[in-house]
Formats: C-alpha cells, structure tokens, sequence
C-alpha cells in the first residue's frame, strides 16, 4: 500500500471516540441517626470503680435505638459514695453492696471512742493560745 493513502485513511478512523462525562451522584448519609428526646428523667447516677459517683440532676437525655447509644449532658457532680448513701441503696448493685460493707467496716474502724480520728496538724486543743508579747508596749514603741 502507498503510504500516502495509508495516512489519508487513518486520518478518517476516530480513534477513542466521543468522551462521556461520568456523572457524579452526591448522596447525603443512607442511614441517618434519630436522636430521641426522652423527657422525664431527673437524676442520673454513674458508679464509679474509685467509689465516687457521677451525679446529673436534671439531665437531657436522647437514646439513639438504631445504635444502641445513649446520650446524657447536663450539670454533673462527682461526689462520694458516702454523700449519696440514704437515696442511692436502691440503685446499687451486688458489686457496689460489697464494696459498701468495706467502706463501712473501715469508717468503723476509724472512728474510736465515738470521735473521728484527728487528721494531721490538727490539734486537740480548742483553747485560745496565750499573747507571748505585750500589744500596748508594742504599740508605745512604733508611735515613737
């Protein structure tokens, strides 16, 4: 073949064809998350393994069921075990009642004779201490 009707034919073929624009869909999440408002809760109480709880009093509470989540804010004290006692038996569990009879046991053991042991640089002393100096000499010799 002659390389000019080579070239002439070639020419003529298209080579890749016309582009086509991939078109991009843009989709929010498939699943969205439902916050739930549960209302009516006035206090939540968070057990700690350091014997303090975590107090909410008035929380906002949402529960996500989808995903077995739930959500607490609020105003939040942490507290001891012992701050809590007389309204939170109800709400101890088997593991919290033991170590409840451990910390009663030493509270026990702490106290003697009905008084709380002194805690340290605490004196037993509940006198006025005596003036070592003379406050009217003193006061003679600085307006001089």
């Amino acid at each position: 073949m002659n390389q000019e009707k080579l070239a002439k034919l070639q020419a003529k073929v298209p080579v890749g064809g016309t582009a086509h624009r991939k078109v991009v869909v843009h989709r929010t999440a498939i699943f969205s998350l439902k916050k739930l408002e549960i209302s009516g809760i006035e206090e939540v109480n968070m057990f700690t393994n350091q014997g303090t709880v975590i107090h909410f009093n008035n929380p906002k509470v949402q529960a996500s069921p989808a995903v077995n989540t739930f959500t607490i804010t609020g105003y939040t004290e942490t507290k001891q075990l012992t701050e809590m006692l007389p309204r939170i038996l109800n709400q101890l569990g088997a593991g919290s009642l033991t170590s409840l009879r451990r910390l009663a046991q030493a509270l026990s053991k702490q106290f003697v004779g009905g008084k709380a042991p002194l805690t340290t640089g605490e004196d037993d002393d509940d006198e006025v201490p005596d003036l070592l100096e003379n406050l009217d000499e003193a006061s003679k010799n600085e307006a001089n």
